[in-house]
């Protein structure tokens, strides 16, 4: 019965969608009938694979560095209050500056393949991340660490045996925000300037006037945003099964 919610949702957004052509009398420029965008679909569907390889593997380079860095981040937060005290105001900072902003630096300095798209997912989950598992080590139960103690490990096995294991339900809602959030990093860097991509694909295709192939674009990005974070939310409840009250 769970399972049934999407394909019930979808179907009926697309009636609603039809609904609003037919009875709004819209033009196909402004808005296309869903029977018009399937056809677009149709026509248009290898060109739409060959960009839709690109942007995805965009965001799971990025999700994979980001994700890597943010752990990364957090435990080397968690290892000394010193460090924490001089690195968490910078990582704080580093957040005032808009990431939309600097778009134009990033394909400036990596240029206009994937790579200036991989460096602004990254950027956009990367603090999200570090947050949510920096905030899971910290809140560390005083039991656990107090039967660690007596076992007499050290400041690394302490971090990593104990602290980080207990970070993972904090970690998970992290992950699961980065999941939602890196399309977005992908899209954004490709509307800024590429040859390639879903992103620059809807501003080709809107350049043209072909607003049924944008919306192809779009909804296939929605695609795959919804497969990665169901995916994600799956695997999320096999591996930490004790963080799915937080879900």
């Amino acid at each position: 019965m769970k399972w049934l919610k999407v394909p019930l949702i979808t179907v009926i957004l697309l009636v609603l969608w039809q609904m609003v052509v037919v009875i709004g009398e819209l033009p196909r420029y402004i808005l296309p009938s869903p029977s018009l965008v399937w056809q677009s679909f149709l026509d248009h569907h290898a060109l739409v694979w060959q960009h839709t390889k690109i942007t995805l593997l965009e965001i799971l380079l990025g999700l994979i560095i980001g994700v890597s860095m943010g752990v990364v981040s957090a435990l080397i937060l968690s290892s000394s209050k010193k460090v924490s005290s001089v690195l968490l105001p910078l990582l704080i900072i580093s957040q005032a500056i808009p990431v939309f902003a600097i778009a134009p630096l990033l394909v400036l300095w990596f240029g206009y393949g994937i790579a200036s798209k991989i460096v602004m997912t990254v950027l956009i989950i990367y603090f999200p991340v570090t947050a949510a598992c920096f905030d899971g080590l910290r809140q560390t139960p005083v039991a656990w660490l107090d039967i660690a103690k007596t076992y007499r490990i050290t400041p690394i096995q302490m971090l990593l045996k104990v602290k980080l294991p207990a970070s993972l339900p904090a970690l998970a809602s992290g992950l699961r925000i980065a999941i939602s959030i890196a399309p977005i990093g992908a899209v954004v860097g490709e509307w800024v300037g590429s040859s390639a991509g879903l992103g620059y694909l809807m501003l080709h295709a809107n350049a043209r006037m072909q607003v049924d192939l944008m919306f192809v674009a779009l909804l296939v990005l929605l695609v795959i945003a919804l497969c990665l974070y169901f995916l994600g939310d799956y695997l999320l409840k096999r591996w930490v099964p004790w963080a799915n009250h937080l879900h």
